[in-house]
């Protein structure tokens, strides 16, 4: 509702063309989905429909990204995260949705955890609303079965920095069900070591399928 009339009284610009109406029109949204090529996730090579390439080893199983995290998808994650354009997790959402398949009626649909910090900065958690977004648009169940074990943040980090405080990161908090696919949804993957510890700390409660689902791979 307040997404709404704020839209009205000051509407947003398109990303892509700059025309008002919506953050990313229905046909600079087009292009960023269909533009983008099947490359692994972890190190950015031609793959197949996993996602993944042979040679990689991660915890998780299969990856879908909708793109690099550059020009029109690098403004409209910068809006979403540092500009407070907090109705974009419905666009970025929407392009998620457009990139990852039909998943089986039992998925649970899981947001890798925000640092504390940055949702007191924002006023939102950005991942939980992505992936909340996700979960009811595909009638899949939402859970945050994953918390922050540790108060570090990795904005400005070293890569080294960031696979050190990455995995001691996260806990988990719930019950996790055999044989139940979990799917973890964030918005930017730099390094890995967040979406790689996330992963394994699931696999290590007792998961046996953990896929990840990212909106924009670091260029």
């Amino acid at each position: 509702m307040i997404d709404n009339f704020l839209s009205f009284v000051a509407p947003h610009y398109c990303c892509g063309c700059g025309n008002a109406g919506a953050l990313l029109c229905d046909n600079c949204k087009y292009n960023i989905v269909y533009e983008f090529k099947n490359v692994c996730l972890a190190c950015g090579k031609p793959c197949g429909t996993t996602g993944l390439c042979n040679t990689c080893r991660v915890p998780y199983a299969r990856a879908w990204c909708v793109g690099q995290r550059r020009d029109v998808l690098q403004r409209l994650v910068g809006l979403y995260k540092f500009e407070r354009a907090r109705s974009a997790y419905r666009t970025l959402g929407d392009l998620l949705l457009q990139t990852i398949p039909e998943f089986p009626s039992d998925t649970i649909i899981i947001p890798v955890p925000t640092a504390r910090s940055h949702v007191w900065e924002r006023g939102y958690d950005h991942t939980v609303l992505l992936a909340r977004y996700v979960a009811k648009c595909r009638n899949l169940r939402f859970e945050q079965l994953l918390t922050r074990a540790t108060s570090t943040t990795q904005r400005h980090a070293s890569a080294s920095e960031r696979n050190r405080q990455a995995k001691a990161a996260f806990a988990v908090k719930g019950e996790i069900i055999k044989n139940t696919p979990y799917v973890l949804v964030d918005d930017v993957m730099t390094t890995g070591a967040t979406i790689k510890y996330a992963s394994q700390a699931l696999l290590d409660a007792g998961a046996s399928q953990v896929w990840v689902a990212i909106v924009a791979r670091h260029a």
